[in-house]
């Protein structure tokens, strides 16, 4: 994932910004020089994802402050267990608390998520692929956390990657045109990729040269039939109305990936909690 340490610092830098503006004013009631020792439990079970970013908060008001992990990310958590001590300026920890801990929160919860859809789909040779329907101003974080929960990156912007879609081909006049126009001006080592409504305009990628197909809602019948008719000559990928209890019957289609826009925009925060002592 390209420059993600510049991201961890922008998304910081304005969760922060967004929140202290002109100043912190609670934080004033505490003596600049007074000290703290604070720590984060975790009240869910979950798999924790985003620590660098909770840092990333806490140095950005006071770099000498100490932050000691007992857990990383990846790591299966369970209701009341210690993430973290943290050591350093009160007025800074409290400030950064907030900012911190949404970061981590909806990271965690991101990458929780994602553990739960490529746990339902266990022993079968299919990958669970993002979207880039995410959170504004997440796009890098969330897809790492998608890394994080076990699943796979899709492309991280329009810049990286072709998917053409229903207008695109309404706009190029055909399949064939399109394809045959993305595949001339593709730079090396872009992926390019077709979605597709039905077996006729699956004929009509197949026959493009098309070999990365997206199924956009077929039904479990029509995957499964596709999945045969395709037999390996392009990667098919299903997408579109997919929920967790129906996910294993799509898997066990033969796609070769599933992509679902629910693993980085339906996410409830897991909760979290920072304590002084």
């Amino acid at each position: 994932m390209p420059n993600l340490a510049y991201f961890i610092q922008q998304n910081a830098i304005n969760s922060l910004t967004e929140d202290i503006a002109s100043g912190d004013l609670t934080a004033q009631l505490i003596p600049e020089e007074a000290m703290s020792h604070a720590q984060v439990i975790t009240r869910q079970s979950g798999v924790l994802c985003g620590t660098a970013w909770f840092d990333a908060c806490f140095m950005a008001l006071d770099p000498e402050c100490r932050i000691s992990w007992q857990a990383k990310d990846g790591d299966a958590i369970t209701p009341g267990q210690k993430l973290c001590e943290i050591e350093g300026r009160a007025r800074a920890l409290l400030t950064a608390e907030r900012s911190a801990l949404n970061l981590l929160q909806t990271l965690s919860a991101t990458a929780s998520n994602t553990r739960r859809y490529v746990q339902a789909v266990a022993g079968i040779d299919v990958k669970i692929m993002d979207t880039r329907k995410t959170l504004p101003g997440l796009r890098h974080a969330q897809k790492y956390a998608v890394l994080t929960g076990g699943g796979y990156n899709q492309r991280a912007g329009l810049y990286d990657g072709i998917l053409i879609k229903e207008n695109h081909i309404a706009a190029a006049g055909s399949i064939a045109a399109v394809l045959e126009q993305a595949h001339r001006l593709a730079p090396a080592g872009v992926s390019v990729q077709i979605e597709v409504e039905n077996m006729m305009q699956l004929d009509e990628a197949l026959s493009s040269g098309a070999k990365l197909i997206l199924l956009d809602n077929f039904d479990i019948e029509a995957l499964r039939f596709a999945v045969q008719h395709t037999a390996g000559r392009a990667e098919l990928e299903a997408s579109g109305g997919i929920t967790l209890s129906g996910l294993r019957e799509i898997a066990e289609t033969g796609v070769d990936r599933i992509s679902i826009g629910a693993l980085t925009k339906d996410v409830e925060a897991l909760d979290l909690s920072m304590r002084i002592m």
